[in-house]
């Protein structure tokens, strides 16, 4: 999860996240250097006292500031088409998890299980064990195997709400009457927490998120142990 004064992402606990990684290092280099590239030019221009009347009228320089930003543009736009297509890429899921949101919970069901549903609310600051996080604790994890291609389908039954898990690069909005669709597979062991990220009410800020990735094994006892 974030912590005070984090400048950068949250640590990248799913491949999608992961290649998010690398897109923003990628393209913040890209501007560091158009950004100290227009830096040294206003200096430049600032402190010199010459006048070139010759580059008034040069097609060399026009064509080089028409062509360079494309190119730019390009080596932008390619790697961010690749990562686009693979969070949308959704492949013979091993797990599908519908999660509706509400004023102001989670509800989820486990639709490969008969009767597999439960709801998850924030657990109060009077209820809340040691150790656990303020408002971002719920009474019921969502728990999921790890290495497992895991398919969310997201809706809502009042006013828009978003499921959101920045660890795992998923942020998918959960809209009345309309089902939406995000896939990721956790690579490790853990407790990843995410929070609504649309402003749906009074209580936007107090329905969070919890995803436990646990080993194949353990999710079948977990499982077991819900349905019985």
């Amino acid at each position: 999860m974030a912590h005070p004064f984090q400048l950068g992402f949250q640590d990248a606990m799913s491949p999608i996240m992961e290649e998010l990684h690398h897109f923003h290092d990628h393209t913040l280099m890209i501007v560091f250097l158009i950004s100290t590239l227009v830096l040294y030019i206003i200096t430049l221009m600032m402190t010199t006292k010459l006048t070139y009347t010759n580059t008034m009228n040069a097609q060399e320089v026009e064509m080089i500031w028409t062509v360079l930003p494309a190119i730019v543009l390009i080596t932008i736009a390619l790697p961010s088409l690749r990562v686009l297509y693979l969070m949308d890429e959704i492949n013979n899921p091993h797990l599908t998890i519908k999660a509706m949101g509400h004023q102001w919970y989670w509800t989820y069901e486990y639709t490969d299980y008969k009767n597999l549903e439960f709801d998850s609310y924030m657990i109060p600051t009077q209820s809340l064990p040691n150790g656990h996080f303020r408002l971002l604790e719920v009474d019921h994890r969502v728990v999921m195997p790890m290495e497992s291609p895991i398919r969310m389908l997201i809706s809502a039954e009042d006013v828009l709400h978003s499921w959101a898990i920045p660890s795992l690069g998923v942020k998918a909005d959960a809209v009345p009457g309309r089902l939406n669709q995000s896939t990721f597979i956790m690579m490790r062991p853990g407790v990843f927490y995410g929070q609504c990220s649309e402003i749906c009410g009074a209580n936007h800020s107090f329905m969070p998120i919890v995803v436990e990735s646990v080993p194949l094994k353990h999710f079948e006892n977990w499982s077991s142990l819900m349905l019985s």
